[in-house]
């Protein structure tokens, strides 16, 4: 992303309106912080930086649905930091106050990438195309000039998203295993008294929105993502065994793989 851009999003996403008007809806148990809690907190606020939580450089609105289950929807919260080119990264929450719960995370990939990608992993991801271009993805308080930007480069990327908290389940707590979850890729999928909702909370027009992104270029979808469209749904289950991340021994604790990876580089 080139630094015109970049000095753009750190200067006005973050800061721009659209921020502290969506409260989570649902309680946390536990007791109210204590005051001495408060304090270790403030203390470590100012003690310590973190680097991660400051290269946050977007927030971006939208909305995702269960894979397998089209009338899951949520509005979902994402605060995104660029990492390269190709690659950014998003925590997402269920709101946009400093109290809104961390419900997942989402992965984008420039079309490039995900072209790269085996055909059982493609199947994990969903398109940002119809996000983009139906101004139902947005970025709140930004400029149209600085908004056409951004969404220029988004419009073709891909995003793999797993939610951890289903807050819009009225879970408490995060209960349960994480959830893949889509994008919506035509018109008539999403809820439009959710998406009129979001539009009046946030003070953003969907349809002008898309009428002001009408010239940016989408791609055809790369062909192996949306796969629910397809009728191919996948969800994690539970189950025995280390899954398809085991390497070797995992029965036994001995040299983590990272030290014996280091070990051997080092020789």
């Amino acid at each position: 992303m080139k630094p015109v851009i970049l000095a753009l999003l750190t200067s006005l996403i973050l800061t721009g309106c659209g921020a502290n008007n969506t409260p989570p809806q649902t309680p946390v148990p536990g007791e109210h912080t204590s005051s001495q809690l408060r304090t270790l907190e403030t203390g470590a606020q100012i003690i310590q930086s973190r680097p991660p939580v400051e290269a946050i450089s977007a927030y971006l609105d939208g909305f995702h649905f269960y894979s397998g289950d089209k009338n899951g929807q949520m509005e979902a919260h994402h605060y995104v930091t660029v990492l390269n080119e190709d690659v950014m990264q998003a925590v997402i929450y269920d709101g946009n106050t400093k109290d809104a719960r961390l419900m997942g995370v989402e992965y984008i990939i420039s079309e490039r990438l995900f072209k790269t990608l085996p055909p059982e992993e493609k199947k994990l991801w969903h398109s940002h195309q119809y996000e983009v271009k139906s101004g139902s993805l947005v970025a709140p308080g930004l400029p149209a000039v600085a908004d056409k930007a951004l969404m220029s480069k988004i419009v073709n990327t891909y995003g793999k998203t797993w939610h951890t908290w289903h807050t819009d389940r009225d879970k408490t707590l995060p209960l349960g295993i994480p959830a893949l979850m889509m994008g919506f890729t035509a018109e008539g999928q999403l809820d439009p008294q959710l998406l009129a909702d979001r539009d009046k909370r946030l003070d953003v027009n969907t349809e002008a929105i898309k009428r002001e992104r009408a010239d940016i270029v989408a791609h055809p979808v790369v062909d192996g993502a949306n796969a629910w469209q397809r009728g191919d749904v996948i969800q994690l289950k539970r189950g025995q065994g280390a899954g398809e991340h085991a390497h070797g021994d995992t029965q036994h604790f001995g040299q983590a793989e990272q030290t014996r990876r280091a070990n051997s580089e080092a020789k």
